[in-house]
């Protein structure tokens, strides 16, 4: 797993192993920021954690290919990006295709990148929410596997429309990685494919925190 901030999204998969919703394994937390939370809350369950400052390489192309060293030395069947705040290369990504996820606070392909809350506000969006698509070169532009729907009030600002993101992202993204453990859900030919059938939009999380699939 890849993070750079605070690891909720990490802490939510660490509890639906050790309760059982979730038959995986985390077997590494790797990020870019000696002092991201996630890293320590890696540790406090007992998993690999490590770090790599971007400032220690000359280039971009060279930290990636470090950090993916450290990855791939692990075996990982699927690398979920969830909190990852530096943009990957393209090398990196086209070694991993099909096999790496990102979990992004929008309703994909609507507000790529950063401030999606303050994007979605602005925009006067009716609906928000967060999507976990396959990672290509294209920034928060893979094919979106499974997305969670959060209706926009008319009183809210940003740190309160991404408090009711953040805790749809949870079951959202467990879900997904279930499907994933299960075998169910592939990317052939840049298409969503579930149970080896082309999926025609992505999942949607339903009220029971739950992927009807």
């Amino acid at each position: 797993m890849l993070a750079s901030g605070r690891g909720s999204n990490l802490q939510a998969l660490i509890d639906a192993i050790g309760e059982g919703r979730l038959h995986a394994r985390i077997v590494g937390v790797f990020s870019d920021r000696r002092d991201a939370l996630a890293l320590q809350r890696a540790r406090d369950a007992g998993l690999l954690a490590e770090a790599l400052r971007a400032r220690d390489f000359d280039t971009r192309l060279e930290f990636d290919a470090a950090l993916f060293e450290r990855v791939d030395a692990v075996q990982p069947d699927l690398i979920v990006c969830a909190g990852y705040m530096r943009l990957l290369g393209q090398p990196v990504v086209e070694a991993h295709r099909g096999r790496m996820l990102n979990i992004h606070p929008s309703l994909l392909p609507a507000f790529k990148g950063l401030r999606t809350h303050e994007q979605a506000l602005a925009a006067g969006a009716p609906v928000h929410g967060a999507s976990v698509h396959f990672v290509t070169p294209e920034l928060d532009g893979g094919p979106v596997i499974a997305q969670a729907r959060v209706p926009v009030r008319g009183d809210d600002d940003a740190p309160a429309l991404a408090a009711r993101v953040i805790a749809r992202e949870h079951p959202l993204l467990v879900e997904t990685l279930r499907l994933f453990a299960q075998g169910r859900v592939a990317l052939q030919s840049e298409h969503v494919h579930l149970d080896r059938a082309p999926l025609p939009a992505p999942l949607q999380l339903d009220a029971d925190d739950r992927l009807p699939a």
